[in-house]
């Protein structure tokens, strides 16, 4: 590792180095993230074809299934920072013990979370929808809640895995388990091959059978690869260590409350755009499905900057790990310039591309262009948040994406967006959709400027004393 210190300015030499070590782990993640998300635009597009109550039911079952996986997602992301500091200081041999309690903990957590996604599947009874629909969404969520496990298991083998720098296997599996998406799709809701047609629960038992194809295709992978040889976690029996548990969730639950702050307020505001309109709630979705789509890139990099600063740090260099920080905060800035150019250059074609009727694409293509504006902020504090918390901060980034979700966009989006008659301060008449838009581009500015600063004085506040 090159040992930086505080007098040198980095040589650009170091820096082009830098990037390119940042690059090489990114990418496959990048890719594995994108076949994600190609699991859910496959399941949408193909329960789409079969009816329209069965893209309802898979739609509002997933919102229940995307609210719980995204939250465990965070919370499993404690192993990341652990044994990033573990590799960076050699001490591979307390790995395995680290990974063994996470995967007790995964193995909680995924049980309590089957519980929690169908308890909150009993929202679709309070709602006036088609028996059919409801029905669907509810079965949706009862299926897939069989999956909650495997996943928490996965994620933690998934940082795990990208915390040793390999990262091309969580690709590959990602590839193939949206090509068994695909295929498990096509036979249950059309009932090929003499199976039974099951229409868009077909969607549901297909996303159960990958997340359990994705875990133990993973194993297999790191069972018969010498990269994981000398951390390999099953080499025997180990009961759960209540200490270690109790340090991984301190670390890991904020980590969740985060994740689940972000996807609850995007929830939500999609509820409150439905009172304008099935126009406004279209244009709404496409621009926030293509906004994601992008921001796969910056945190791509995200998950591989954790582990570079989380390796420095672990090999007791605090100036690299400094360094590495900015570096990656940076090249995540300069591609959200990039996106951000593209998404107002091709606004108009991107909405042409998702609809045919042209009030939803003119409204689409209006919401893009606030996306693009937050591109910038919205990559910056991705890529700050998950530097800090390869310093294993997780507490503070929690309460500033708090407080700049819902103590500012959500309140500021309902100002502007709703222009509720009983304030004294509003908008002439409700602004709609682009009044979150435009809440949303303050909140994450917020999140970006606080995050930044916060990066600062963490990185400034681990640097030896002179």
């Amino acid at each position: 590792m090159t040992h930086l210190n505080l007098h040198t300015r980095p040589s650009a030499t170091q820096i082009r180095v830098e990037v390119s070590a940042l690059w090489k782990l990114a990418w496959p993640i990048l890719i594995g993230q994108l076949a994600t998300v190609g699991m859910s635009v496959a399941d949408v597009a193909m329960a789409g074809n079969a009816s329209a109550q069965d893209l309802a039911g898979v739609s509002l079952g997933a919102s229940i299934w995307s609210m719980v996986i995204i939250t465990l997602m965070g919370v499993m992301m404690s192993i990341s920072p652990i044994v990033a500091h573990h590799v960076g200081a050699e001490e591979f041999h307390l790995v395995p013990h680290v990974v063994r309690q996470a995967l007790w903990k995964a193995l909680g957590l995924g049980v309590l979370a089957i519980v929690v996604a169908n308890l909150a599947g009993l929202v679709f009874n309070l709602l006036a929808l088609d028996p059919m629909v409801r029905d669907l969404a509810r079965d949706f969520v009862l299926v897939t809640s069989l999956a909650l496990p495997a996943f928490a298991c996965y994620r933690v083998l998934y940082g795990y895995s990208a915390s040793l720098n390999q990262t091309k296997p969580l690709m590959l599996i990602a590839l193939a388990a949206l090509g068994l998406n695909v295929l498990i799709n096509w036979l249950l809701i059309y009932g090929h091959w003499g199976l039974p047609k099951l229409g868009g629960l077909g969607c549901a038992w297909a996303t159960m059978w990958c997340v359990w194809f994705s875990l133990g295709g993973l194993l297999w992978w790191m069972r018969r690869s010498p990269a994981f040889r000398s951390t390999w976690p099953f080499t025997h029996w180990e009961a759960p260590h209540w200490p270690e548990i109790r340090s991984l969730l301190k670390l890991g639950l904020p980590i969740g409350v985060t994740y689940f702050a972000e996807s609850s307020a995007f929830s939500l505001i999609a509820l409150l755009v439905a009172k304008f309109g099935t126009t406004q709630v279209a244009a709404h979705q496409i621009a926030l499905n293509f906004s994601s789509l992008m921001f796969m890139l910056p945190l791509s990099l995200g998950i591989a900057l954790l582990t570079r600063v989380g390796q420095s740090l672990g090999a007791g260099d605090a100036y690299a790990a400094r360094f590495r920080a900015w570096v990656g905060v940076a090249t995540a800035l300069v591609l959200a310039c990039a996106s951000a150019v593209f998404m107002a250059l091709f606004a108009r074609q991107v909405a042409g591309a998702y609809t045919g009727d042209a009030a939803v694409a003119a409204l689409a293509a209006q919401l893009l262009i606030f996306a693009a504006i937050f591109q910038l902020s919205d990559a910056t504090q991705v890529a700050t948040a998950c530097a800090i918390r390869g310093y294993k901060v997780t507490r503070a980034p929690m309460v500033i994406h708090l407080a700049a979700f819902w103590g500012f966009a959500l309140p500021l989006g309902c100002v502007l967006g709703l222009a509720p008659p009983w304030l004294p301060w509003r908008p002439a008449e409700a602004m709609g959709a682009s009044g979150f838009w435009i809440a949303l581009i303050v909140g994450l500015t917020i999140a970006a400027v606080a995050l930044s600063a916060l990066l600062r004085k963490v990185a400034r506040d681990r640097l030896p004393s002179p």
